[in-house]
């Protein structure tokens, strides 16, 4: 399955080669899907050629061409409206309809809240962002303290120093801001997200792994938005 900005793109480019004959520039591109930054077009370009929806042709400038389109069955859905966070891949593992669902992770007894599971986020090397509403994931009361929360099971392991492992589900709070040293969950260029502990210096922003087989990566401002701070995990042995 494409995620949303992958999915964006191959029309995009199919209907310019359809109206034009030949493929829009890497600015066409990133002003039609809004991007900051070419680079998250180079990513996208690279993922659609992988799954192939679309091919390079050699020798010749701005020539791609699209190879299939997806099933209509298989389209990203329109996104909800309201807050939806833009960081995240798939939808969580686990499904209500699923005889093995995990009772520790829908426990439905006083003393929890109900927070929705919005699917995966990358504790490791930054994967591609999409959100997809889910099912819920009972969270003890006393671990929510005002504000819109919600959760994302985590897959990699560069927060392990942080207690953080895979296939925990880490619970969330909305929010825009944070201060140093906080763990976040964070937008790179408006198309990469990952969990990371957040350091600022100047006008600069490093997410910093808890894990030294990953290293720092450091942003300006305008490339990291912070979507969420985190306030607790659940554990499933």
């Amino acid at each position: 399955m494409l995620t949303r900005k992958q999915y964006e793109l191959l029309l995009f480019i199919n209907q310019r080669i359809k109206e034009t004959g030949v493929s829009p520039s890497f600015d066409e591109m990133k002003e039609a899907l809004d991007l900051r930054s070419k680079s998250g077009i180079h990513r996208l370009i690279t993922a659609l050629e992988e799954r192939g929806f679309i091919r390079r042709l050699a020798h010749r400038a701005r020539a791609l061409e699209v190879v299939r389109l997806p099933e209509t069955s298989s389209q990203t859905p329109p996104r909800p409206k309201g807050f939806s966070p833009s960081v995240i891949e798939g939808g969580s593992r686990w499904r209500p309809d699923e005889s093995n669902e995990p009772p520790e992770l829908s426990p439905h007894y006083a003393g929890t809240v109900d927070v929705p599971v919005l699917g995966r986020i990358a504790a490791g090397t930054p994967i591609e962002a999409l959100s997809e509403k889910g099912n819920q994931v009972g969270v003890p009361a006393d671990m929510i303290a005002g504000g819109e929360h919600y959760a994302l099971e985590v897959t990699g392991d560069s927060m392990i120093d942080a207690g953080i492992l895979d296939g925990d589900v880490v619970i969330l709070r909305r929010c825009e801001t944070a201060v140093n040293g906080e763990i976040v969950v964070a937008l790179i260029d408006d198309v990469e997200a990952t969990l990371k502990r957040l350091r600022k210096k100047g006008n600069s922003v490093a997410l910093e792994a808890a894990n030294p087989a990953y290293e720092t990566r450091i942003f300006g401002p305008d490339r990291v938005k912070v979507q969420g701070k985190l306030v607790g995990l659940l554990r499933r042995y």
